[in-house]
This record gives C-alpha cells, sequence and structure tokens, in this order.
C-alpha cells in the first residue's frame, strides 16, 4: 500500500469526480489578505473544509448517548461561519466537499495542526473504498474552555492510500449504510 501524490489527486479530481468542489492548490488567505486554515492540495493529501452546518452535544433535554438507539435530541443545529464548542464537549459538522473514493483506494484523515495545537481533535473513520458522499466530522474540544470552529476553512487533511489491488467487495457494493450522505449524517444501526 502507498501513499497518493499530488499529482494523483488532481488527476483524480479533475478528470474523475474524486472531489467536489475541488482546490488544486493551497489556500491561505482570504481575498483581502487575512489568514485562514489552510485548505486544498498539499503535497500528498487534500486538506477539506468544514462546511457552516454543525450539530453541537447539549444535554438540555438529558438524553442518553446510545450509538444504538441515537437521540437528535443530543444536539442542536447550527448554521453559521463560526461555531463555538463548549468545554470538554463536542459538535459534528461536514466537508464543503464531496468525495467519491476509486475501488482500489483507502482514505484516512488527520486532523490539522492549527487545530490540534489548541485542543481540538478532529475524528473521521476511514473512508473505504468506492464510498462516496459529504464526510462527517467529529470536533472534540478536549479543553476547559469554549473552542472556536471555523466554517469553510481548512479542518482535516485527508490521505489517499492505494492498494495492491482492488478489494474483492467495495463499500459501495454491499450498500454501506453511510453510502452517498448528504449533510451532517447522525450514527445509523
Amino acid at each position: 500500500m502507498s501513499i497518493l501524490p499530488d499529482k494523483w489527486i488532481k488527476e483524480m479530481a479533475k478528470n474523475h469526480g474524486m472531489i467536489e468542489p475541488f482546490i488544486e492548490s493551497q489556500v491561505k488567505k482570504n481575498t483581502v489578505g487575512s489568514g485562514l486554515i489552510s485548505y486544498g492540495v498539499s503535497s500528498y493529501g487534500y486538506d477539506a473544509r468544514v462546511s457552516d452546518e454543525f450539530k453541537i452535544f447539549t444535554n438540555v433535554d438529558s438524553a442518553i448517548v446510545d450509538p444504538k438507539d441515537f437521540s437528535p435530541k443530543s444536539f442542536v443545529d447550527r448554521k453559521t461561519d463560526v461555531c463555538i464548542i463548549p468545554p470538554n464537549s463536542f459538535a459534528l459538522a461536514r466537508t464543503v466537499e464531496y468525495f467519491r473514493i476509486p475501488e482500489d483506494v483507502l482514505v484516512i484523515c488527520v486532523g490539522k495542526s492549527t487545530y490540534a495545537r489548541c485542543g481540538i481533535i478532529v475524528n473521521v473513520t476511514p473512508l473505504e473504498p468506492g464510498w462516496e458522499g459529504h464526510v462527517t466530522l467529529e470536533f472534540s474540544n478536549t479543553t476547559p474552555l469554549p473552542a472556536k470552529i471555523y466554517a469553510n476553512e481548512g479542518a482535516c487533511q485527508f490521505l489517499f492510500l492505494k492498494g495492491s489491488e482492488p478489494c474483492e467487495v467495495s463499500y459501495k457494493n454491499r450498500s454501506g449504510k453511510y453510502q452517498g450522505q448528504q449533510g451532517v449524517t447522525l450514527p445509523k444501526i
């Protein structure tokens, strides 16, 4: 298994729709020159942006977090340019980009160092061969202070690993439950 470079990512995004919308170079400043958390193609990955749709964990309704019977009452929905995550809490969001993963590629995600150095952890399970959709992101605020997440800026980096051959059964072939997801998607059984 080998990691795939920027040239391959650009080819697959431009000519095969692997990432839409696609930014083919690192963006580090906005149009007026102010700094932002970078996104776009890097040497061996793609830094995806977080959208402006957030589900912020709350205990207002005293819901129990049960992965087998998940209650949407556990979250409050916000559409905002800056999401404030309460101390020692988390929020769900999604990528701006829609991904279509090739049948012989596995994608893993790592957080951006800018957020990690602030105690904000980004978690995503691997994107399996044949999967497609908006990626649901979990932002965990591990600090005792409120934390900001900036919409439409970099959130995490996706690394593309090519298998030695295509898998026998892809995520698409087995009709995985998160196939084609749009928006922030809650747990399913």
